[in-house]
């Protein structure tokens, strides 16, 4: 999949929109807790500084309900740029308001603009044909660099790139870097390539699942929905989330691994509670012996054991989804430790964004992985083998 390059592209001088992701983690007093997504966006900015560009920053955060909000605004996004790229960074008012648009226009080269948050506006999230045509309008380059949000098709994402022609639209450093990474990792791993998949839901992995099948060595399942797997063969979850209108589906991707001559494994040990609350009463047991009433909300030591042998010899790890309840602390000890033994393993190991982002990064361990993806659900949509809305319209 080769994407329009921003290096092919001739920006000098130019007046640039970056579609960017800053829709970073905060805490309750508007401090920005990871800035890692504002991190991975530089490389791109600073090359369109190198050029002496005029830059236009836009990103969402959060989400506002199509209106403006104070508690949504990209105010600490813009001090934190200003922290990082060393550069003074004009904010604007609104996003295609009077102040925006005045600003945009008198935007001299070497000056960055960021636009208030993009969801300000009810049309971005329905792809709104006048609201993409009047942020084109803004400026003679589209770059795309914000791959978390290159799954929807929004206005900025998606309905802003039939304004500008091949010659003047391209993707960002991060969005290729995305892009040819799950790319390799899908067409040419390393091999033994391993995929360890947790979260919730079947259903949100249901077609990752099933693509990735034909292309892994091993599978190893965690989270809650490793409890529908475990239903469909037979052992009694208690009150463990289960989906009952997939556990055909469940039987069918384990018969066709099994047909592949894909390893499929399931926890043999779970630490299972009487509610899910922090303080619930726990205790560890089999698969086998999960106590009626009660749950299985993380994956327990002789799994972790089995997990840790299975990825002793892979080359390749990709992981998508923590193995139990990680927010809290008595049901991250799992999550934890597969963590740890991925971090310290030669293999070439992929985190693929979302909760499973937050998880290593919350322990420590992001320095220590080969990649992690910054869209926990564009990623996701990569593995189930879909060309993204925001992607399409760049592709050579």
């Amino acid at each position: 999949m080769e994407l329009l390059n921003i290096k092919e592209c001739d920006i000098k001088g130019k007046k640039v929109f970056i579609r960017c992701d800053f829709n970073v983690p905060m805490d309750d007093y508007g401090n920005i807790t990871d800035d890692r997504r504002i991190r991975s966006a530089l490389a791109t900015i600073n090359y369109c500084l190198d050029q002496k560009c005029a830059i236009i920053l836009a990103s969402h955060f959060g989400r506002p309900k199509g209106e403006p909000d104070e508690k949504y605004s990209l105010a600490p996004i813009a001090r934190r740029l200003h922290q990082l790229l060393k550069v003074d960074v004009q904010m604007a008012e609104d996003v295609v308001g009077e102040d925006a648009k005045a600003r945009a226009s008198k935007l001299k080269e070497g000056e960055v603009l960021l636009l208030e948050n993009l969801r300000f506006e009810k049309g971005e999230t329905k792809n709104d044909t006048e609201l993409s045509a009047t942020l084109a309008h803004m400026a003679d380059i589209y770059i795309n660099d914000a791959f978390g949000v290159s799954h929807r098709a929004h206005a900025s994402v998606e309905g802003i790139t039939v304004h500008f022609d091949e010659q003047h639209k391209a993707a960002g450093f991060l969005l290729q870097k995305e892009i040819q990474f799950f790319g390799t990792l899908l067409e040419r791993p390393v091999r033994p390539f391993a995929a360890i998949v947790g979260g919730s839901k079947v259903s949100g992995k249901l077609e990752a699942l099933i693509n990735l099948l034909p292309k892994v060595d091993k599978i190893l399942v965690g989270g809650g929905m490793a409890f529908t797997f475990l239903k469909a063969l037979g052992h009694n979850v208690g009150n463990s989330l289960v989906e009952d209108d997939l556990l055909d589906d469940a039987i069918k991707i384990m018969e066709e691994a099994k047909r592949l001559g894909v390893k499929f494994y399931l926890p043999v040990d779970v630490v299972a509670a009487e509610k899910f609350a922090p303080d619930a009463m726990s205790r560890l047991c089999t698969v086998q012996e999960i106590p009626d009433g009660w749950m299985g909300l993380d994956i327990g030591p002789a799994t972790v054991r089995l997990y840790r042998q299975v990825l002793n010899d892979v080359q390749t790890i990709l992981w998508n989804g923590p193995m139990g309840v990680y927010e809290m602390d008595r049901f991250a000890r799992g999550s934890n430790k597969i963590a740890h033994f991925v971090a310290d393993s030669y293999a070439t190991t992929v985190v693929g964004g979302g909760d499973t982002a937050d998880l290593v990064q919350r322990i420590g361990l992001d320095e220590e992985m080969t990649f992690i993806s910054t869209g926990g659900g564009a990623s996701l949509e990569l593995l189930e083998g879909k060309i993204l809305p925001g992607v399409k319209p760049l592709l050579k």
